[in-house]
């Protein structure tokens, strides 16, 4: 499949199970191409799904990509499409709860896609399709997560690329990143449609006061934060 706003005509190997490029990615994509990456840079793809981020990370001149994902398949996936696009030497790929396999280390850029789809189940799907999608019922179960763990993995100027929904409260991540030190923004903002699953919860998200009457679209927002020196 074609990765949306994807910049290289590059097809990606998607099997059943595994996060499919979106819009999300697509804007993430992008706002990766408008950073400048240091000779070697150390960039890392948080949920990394395809791996078509660490593939787009790859191309962009990271020196090291380090793609996590919760899935076996998922990491399996990352890995023959970073060979496929002839840049299997450059991407690593590890089964792990979110930053759990990179303790300890420090990156350049920190790129993440996260679940974000609010749900009714108070705890998170440990397996299945729905495991890349379902946040808990405010979609921000994993989000807060973020936003406390990853400052601590930022080199001296390092960056984070967020990308989430706006029924998820933007300004909430803005809030708690820049508490941590970090000079922080909304760059990017896109409406879509309502996929397949927030249609299917449109009167449960209508409900929980998350959408107004009759809402068919949300609003993605990318989240950009730096790190001083």
């Amino acid at each position: 499949m074609m990765l949306p706003g994807y910049p290289w005509r590059v097809f990606f190997i998607n099997p059943p199970g595994v996060y499919a490029p979106q819009e999300d990615t697509g804007m993430l994509a992008a706002a990766l191409r408008r950073e400048s990456l240091r000779p070697g840079a150390e960039v890392l793809d948080v949920g990394a799904g395809s791996g078509a981020l660490a593939v787009a990370a790859a191309r962009h001149g990271a020196g090291r990509v380090t793609a996590t994902d919760a899935a076996f398949a998922a990491v399996l996936t990352t890995l023959l499409n970073a060979w496929f696009a002839g840049h299997g030497n450059r991407v690593r790929a590890h089964r792990g709860d979110l930053l759990h396999p990179v303790a300890g280390r420090h990156f350049d850029l920190v790129m993440a896609n996260p679940p974000y789809v609010p749900s009714a189940a108070p705890v998170l799907p440990r397996r299945g399709r729905a495991r890349a999608w379902d946040a808990g019922p405010d979609g921000r179960a994993v989000l807060d997560r973020l936003c406390a763990q990853v400052p601590a993995l930022l080199a001296p100027y390092g960056v984070l690329l967020l990308v989430h929904s706006q029924i998820c409260d933007p300004a909430r991540t803005v809030g708690l990143l820049a508490e941590a030190g970090l000079e922080t923004s909304v760059t990017d903002r896109r409406f879509i449609p309502f996929g397949p699953v927030m249609r299917g919860r449109a009167a449960w998200l209508e409900a929980q006061g998350l959408i107004v009457p009759g809402q068919d679209k949300e609003e993605l927002v990318v989240v950009r934060a730096q790190r001083a020196a």
